[in-house]
Order: structure tokens, then sequence, then C-alpha cells
């Protein structure tokens, strides 16, 4: 049956996702050196995990309310008013931060609305902009890919409804500086555009204490989450914090969709609140020095301030045919253009075993001439 007339233009707009591709290919590999998968490789906490079984034991399985449980938003509010006094800022407890950032986009870009960002971008952004009709515009941040302020302000037009921010960036790694921060919030509290904040990967800064856009403007939109800093990436636990308003509009469109996020994660969420990941990212950022040491001089790059992700150029050829060649190295890793519009260069995740990783310097040594 051919099913095509069935199938939305909403649907036809978003592509594949060239990440899980390559998990995909990794199935059919022997012992892959993978360094693609964009998740912790430590297993989740035992503290966390004894407290998602508590909470199925103990019969908490059930929906809960749409905003979270009350233990958990309460919890988490009172951590974001230590940094951020904003008397008008509440909370909401999402489906993953995947989850927040799609609530976020419906609740607020209409048709033929843009959402600005930089490019390399996380892969789902375009999509997400997609699935609301709105139009993604990328700004290019070669060769160094830190943010300038000036070329995302060029980038806006009466059209713009968003910026979307993401520091430490995936796929770079790299930081937003405060003084950027402050910058683009300005412009765009001027301007009227929202600014959205993932901050995913806030517990992995490296050379510096984290900061976060709304600093400089309390109608920043933040978007948190669990999967990356503890290692539950599965469970799908995230929040956002931003306006009331926009918070109750982004509550209303979640009773529609995901209903709430999982019951017995948010119990395990509340335990994740208490532990100490601080030996879980000195560990990272050792390796990401490790991995640095190892392609110094082999490769251009710049050095990651944060997250669990190095972002070269490819020394001959495409992105694309740099990680094809690799592949048959039995090494994985994923092509720039997944992120970007410029196949140019190719993301190594680090999240790996420090012999995974050795394995992969040695091969990309190799690789770095043909």
């Amino acid at each position: 049956m051919n099913v095509s007339h069935w199938i939305s233009e909403r649907a036809k707009a978003v592509e594949i996702s060239g990440i899980r591709k390559v998990f995909e290919l990794a199935r059919s590999l022997k012992s892959p050196v993978n360094l693609s998968i964009g998740q912790p490789h430590f297993d989740v906490p035992d503290a966390i995990k004894t407290a998602a079984k508590a909470a199925i034991d103990s019969n908490k399985n059930g929906y809960t309310l749409t905003q979270g449980i009350p233990e958990l938003r309460e919890r988490l509010l009172a951590d974001v008013r230590t940094t951020l006094a904003h008397p008008d800022r509440d909370l909401l407890v999402t489906s993953g931060t995947s989850g927040g950032l799609m609530l976020a986009i419906l609740a607020t870009v209409n048709p033929g609305d843009e959402v600005v960002a930089a490019d390399p971008y996380f892969v789902m952004y375009p999509n997400m902009v997609a699935l609301a009709g709105g139009t993604f515009v990328g700004v290019d941040t070669a060769p160094g890919f830190g943010i300038d302020p000036e070329p995302f302000l060029a980038a806006c037009t009466p059209k713009t409804k968003m910026i979307l921010l993401c520091s430490p960036s995936n796929p770079t790694g790299t930081i937003i500086a405060p003084e950027a921060m402050a910058r683009i919030t300005e412009f765009a509290r001027r301007r009227g555009i929202l600014v959205v904040s993932d901050e995913i990967y806030k517990a992995f800064h490296y050379d510096s204490p984290p900061r976060s856009p709304a600093e400089f403007d309390d109608s920043v939109l933040v978007i948190e989450g669990f999967g990356k800093t503890y290692g539950m990436t599965g469970w799908r636990l995230g929040f956002a914090h931003g306006p009331k308003a926009l918070i109750d509009e982004m509550m209303k469109l979640q009773q529609s969709t995901f209903v709430c996020a999982p019951s017995i994660v948010q119990y395990a969420g509340l335990a994740a609140c208490d532990y100490d990941v601080t030996g879980i990212v000195a560990d990272y950022k050792r390796k990401r020095d490790l991995l640095v040491a190892g392609l110094t001089g082999h490769y251009e790059f710049a050095v990651p301030g944060g997250a669990f992700y190095l972002y070269p150029k490819a020394p001959w050829g495409t992105g694309t045919e740099f990680v094809t060649a690799a592949v048959q190295r039995n090494l994985l890793m994923i092509p720039g253009g997944v992120f970007s519009a410029n196949d140019t260069h190719f993301r190594i995740s680090y999240a790996a075993s420090d012999d995974t990783l050795q394995r992969g310097i040695e091969i990309l040594q190799a690789m770095a001439k043909r």
C-alpha cells in the first residue's frame, strides 16, 4: 500500500538523525572503537538507582502532577533561586531536556518565525523548529566556534522570535563568555526576542564556573536536565525555568503531549540532587586533556571548555569522507555535516573508557595523513 499521501508536510520536514545512523552502524561492527555516543559512559550511581527502585516498590507508578512532584519542583526551584533571584521565575519538570526544548518552541514559535542559533548546533534544533513551522537560522561560528555576539545580532530580522544558546556546546564543547551572554540578552530584550539557554551540560565546565544568560535578564528561559550529569539519559528527566507566564503555557502543552515526566524517575531525580558529581567531572576533564594531548599537532581544533566532545577539522576530504574512512578502521565518530551546514569537521565523544580513548587516538594519529 502506498501511504505517502498520509504523511504530513510537518513530518517530511524532519530529517532522520545522522547520529542514529551511526548507532545502527555500530551494531554491525565487532568491538568498534566507539567515540560517537553523546552520553556518559559511567553507570547511574547506586543511590539514584535505589531511589528509583524504592519508588516502584512503594507504588509511586502513576501519573504525577503535570508540573512535577512537589518535592522535586521545590528542591529545584530553591537551587535555581540561589543564583537567580527572579521573583517571577517558575519551574516545570519535563520529560527530558529535549522534551523541555520542544515545549518551549511549540509554546512560542509560529509558522514563519525564525530561530537563531550557532552553527554547529545540536542535531535536534532544526527539526524541532521545523515541527513548529518555523525557520532555523544558523550562524556560522567557524573556525574557533566561540560566540561573537555581532554576527548573531546581524542574523536577527523582524521575523526572529527566539535566540537559542547552548553552553557548553554540543558538538564543539565551547563555552559562551559572560560578556557575549550579556550583549545578546541586552539586544534580545530591546527587540522583544526570547532567549532560550540549553544548559544540559552545565555540570561539565572544566576551566571556569558555569554561567547562564539568565544572570543578565530575568526573561531568559533555561532548560536543564539530569541525563548527562548522572548517566541517566534513557530515564528522560529534565526541567525548565523562566517567566511564570511562559512556564504556564509549556505546562499546558505538556498536559496534552508528554502528560508528565516519568513518575519513578522524578523520585530518583530528587536523590540525584544530593549526589556529588565533582569526581565524575574531574575524570572527564582528565579525559579531555588526554584526548587533546594525543591529537595536538595532528589536527586543528579548539580546546573544549566543557561537555565531553572535541570537534576537529578533517585533515583531508569532507567530514563525512573522513569518518567513512575511520569506520573502515573500526572507529566510530560523527561527521560534522550532521551538526552543521559545513561538512568540514567531525565530532569525537570522549565519554568512553581510557582504553577506548587511547585506541581511538592511535587510529586518528595514523589517519592524520593519508
